[in-house]
This record gives structure tokens, C-alpha cells and sequence, in this order.
């Protein structure tokens, strides 16, 4: 699965540099084997925004772009639109991406974190509810996050040393650290088949979609 997504990322033209970050030596072995650039880190890291905080101390760079391991059918397009905003905006410290729940089942599965922005897609509040709830209209389209995440040194620096806000314990999703600390989080909507394969049933889905590839 790994090997998978770290070949859809060297496809992304503006990347200079791709990497495995794992805390896992059995996953450092294979691919170094498959001859993947990798960066064993500490396994005491309680979210992968963490594990690319220690990256960064020893990559030094001008955007580090957190793609997660777990999304093997994430395409090169999408994984670029996390960056593209930077160029746009030299001020923005933290980016991700979002895409419309096209199945029901997505809009009330507690797995899958959905995006609330405001007019400028500006991140507002992630929330594993439904939300947010249909009373005065029906005429709304729900968003899940894609875990796709462009960082600024500056942004890491500040992810990495503050402790985790309330909503960002309740909720458990790391993002909120930034919004609840007065980031702008600009959010990117894409058009995306990506499977977060977080359950069995998941993984069941994503060697589907594979097999009908290969």
C-alpha cells in the first residue's frame, strides 16, 4: 500500500524530494528494498503531523506535503492541489483538501472526518458528526477531508510544541490544532476516488479498485 502511494507523489512535478516516514523498522527494511527513500522516526509520535515535525528537523525545506500511507489510489493531480495555494498565498502556513461525499454511508461513518469551510474555504471546524445539520435547507453538499496536508516549517514548528486544543481531544483530528489557535487552513476542494483504508472492509474495497486497474 505504501509502495503504491509514494509512486503516485513522485509524480507530482513540484516535489524535489519524496520520503517514507515510519517509525516501523520492518517497513524501513522493505523499503529500502524497494528503493524508496525512507526516514525512521521515533515511535512515540501520537499523529503523523508529529512524525513529519521531526522530518523536518532533519529535511530542511520551503513546504513539506503530508500524504497519508493508508490512501493507496491518490492521484498525482489531486496531491498537487495541496501545494498550489502556497504560490498563490506566501503567507499561508497550513493547507488540505476536501472532496463532496458522493455516498451516504460516508456522511455518518464517525471514520471519516467531514470539512465545514466558509465562503473562501477557509477551514471552520472538522467534525467526525454529520454536520453540518440540514434544518433551515436541504440544499447542502457534505465534504470529507482527503488526507493530503501541505505544512510551512513555521506551521510544523508550532503543531510540534503546542499541546492539543479541546475540540482537537474531542474530536480527535489534528487539524483542529491549527483552527483552534487562529490558523487559516485553506481548504481545496478535488475531485478524488481516493479510499482512506482505515477498516477491513476498506482494504476489501481498495484491492478491489486495484484489481480492476491492473
Amino acid at each position: 500500500m505504501i509502495w503504491w502511494v509514494y509512486q503516485q507523489a513522485k509524480k507530482v512535478s513540484e516535489f524535489t524530494e519524496v520520503y517514507v516516514a515510519t517509525e516501523n523498522s520492518k517497513i524501513e527494511e522493505v523499503c529500502k528494498e524497494l528503493g524508496m527513500n525512507v526516514i525512521l522516526t521515533a515511535d512515540t509520535h501520537p499523529t503523523g503531523t508529529d512524525r513529519i515535525g521531526e522530518v523536518a528537523q532533519k529535511k530542511k525545506a520551503d513546504l513539506y506535503v503530508n500524504i497519508q500511507g493508508d490512501e493507496p489510489m491518490i492521484e498525482p493531480e489531486v496531491i498537487r492541489q495541496a501545494v498550489l495555494p502556497f504560490f498563490d498565498h506566501p503567507h499561508l502556513q497550513v493547507s488540505n483538501l476536501m472532496t463532496k461525499i458522493k455516498d451516504p454511508i460516508d456522511a455518518i461513518n464517525f471514520t471519516v472526518p467531514k470539512v465545514i469551510t466558509n465562503c473562501d474555504n477557509i477551514g471552520i471546524y472538522l467534525t467526525r458528526a454529520t454536520a453540518p445539520y440540514p434544518k433551515g435547507s436541504l440544499e447542502y453538499s457534505y465534504y470529507k477531508q482527503v488526507c493530503v496536508y501541505g505544512f510551512k516549517p513555521e506551521a510544523l514548528h508550532f503543531f510540534c510544541t503546542h499541546p492539543r486544543g479541546k475540540m482537537e481531544q474531542i474530536e480527535d483530528i489534528e487539524i483542529l490544532r491549527f483552527i483552534e489557535a487562529g490558523y487559516k487552513v485553506q481548504y481545496v476542494e478535488v475531485s478524488s476516488k481516493t479510499v482512506a483504508v482505515d477498516t477491513p472492509k476498506d482494504l476489501e474495497k481498495v484491492n478491489r479498485l486495484v484489481r480492476e486497474i491492473i
